[in-house]
């Protein structure tokens, strides 16, 4: 059985996740206060960059260029994509 060359970004993706679900389900019904507002958008931007990287990481790999020479973005340019 080979070994996922990107079990370390998605096992990131999944701890973030895990930690925005359980923010989220701490409040149901409530609003966050200040500091988990601000928690939780830093986990989305977060999360946005680790998908962003796996992504580029199976294209590239797809395309047979080196999945190595993929690079993590930075906020500014991954959080433009939606506008």
């Amino acid at each position: 059985m080979s070994q996922d060359p990107d079990a370390t970004l998605r096992h990131q993706i999944n701890e973030l996740v895990e930690e925005e679900h359980r923010l989220e389900r701490a409040h149901v019904g409530k609003a966050l206060d200040g500091d988990e507002k601000s928690r939780l958008d830093a986990l989305g931007v977060e999360l946005d960059r680790l998908w962003d990287l796996l992504r580029q990481r199976e294209a590239r790999r797809s395309a047979g260029l080196p999945v190595d020479d993929a690079e993590e973005r930075s906020a500014k340019v991954v959080e433009g994509y939606q506008q």
